[in-house]
């Protein structure tokens, strides 16, 4: 799968093909085999098809087009509401109601998604991630019926693509790799590193449009602004505390 892998993109146009559930099937058993932590499977996965459950949906994915327009829509979730139950019925007191809890149900769901992700791939579909998921996990919840102990982290759009957009940038290898120990970076480094990125046209383009001067005023002041990143995690820490992951 490392072709797979090297030569991902992002999609968001699909067309009106459906997945067969042999695909869909083959795609979820790739999630299921993902590492995980101690074994417990604390995830779970929602598959959704059913248009007017997308159409709902939607609004907490900022009403982007994919959400309805794709065939799939698969919401990952950290999940000890199961592994609870398990242990509550097999004479164990669980003591899950804590943050690093949710962290490792989280890292796990993670993990199985890019699992999914990369067979999907390989099955000729394309995907999406969607980090609103996490955004406005408050309204997923709803919308999915999600008890106590289940949390949206991420949610991922899936179909057969019809469109075959440019591969997207990445940073080079040293950007992102230490050897041994940590090596920061001097301003020279980072210089160097972000060159190639800030000289693509399609980066010229983003500063033109949003009238910044910097690629990185677009990231800190139209894509990731400090309001919008204070403002979900307040809506996270929340959920959290509803969910029975905070005191």
């Amino acid at each position: 799968m490392l072709k797979e892998i090297q030569e991902h993109r992002t999609i968001r146009k699909y067309t009106d093909k459906l997945i067969p559930k042999t695909v869909m099937d083959s795609i979820l058993g790739a999630a299921i085999r993902a590492s995980n932590t101690g074994n417990m499977q604390v995830y779970s996965i929602i598959v959704t098809t059913d248009s007017k459950i997308k159409d709902e949906l939607a609004p907490a994915h900022f009403n982007q087009p994919m959400v309805k327009n794709a065939p799939a829509i698969l919401t990952f979730c950290a999940d000890f509401n199961r592994f609870n139950k398990w242990c509550s019925q097999r004479n164990a007191e669980p003591g899950y109601d804590n943050f690093l809890s949710f962290l490792t149900a989280a890292i796990d769901a993670i993990i199985a998604a890019q699992n999914a992700c990369v067979e999907a791939e390989a099955n000729g579909l394309g995907i999406c991630y969607l980090g609103t998921a996490i955004y406005n996990a408050d309204k997923i919840i709803d919308v999915l019926n999600l008890p106590k102990g289940v949390v949206p982290v991420t949610a991922v759009t899936i179909g057969y693509p019809d469109e075959t957009p440019e591969l997207t940038d990445r940073l080079p290898a040293e950007a992102v790799v230490h050897y041994e120990r940590y090596k920061d970076y001097t301003p020279e480094d980072i210089n160097k590193l972000y060159a190639e990125k800030e000289s693509r046209q399609d980066s010229k383009q983003f500063i033109a449009e949003n009238n910044k001067e910097t690629l990185a005023q677009v990231f800190t002041d139209v894509r990731y602004p400090k309001d919008n990143n204070e403002h979900f995690s307040k809506v996270l820490l929340s959920v959290l505390k509803k969910q029975g992951f905070l005191k």
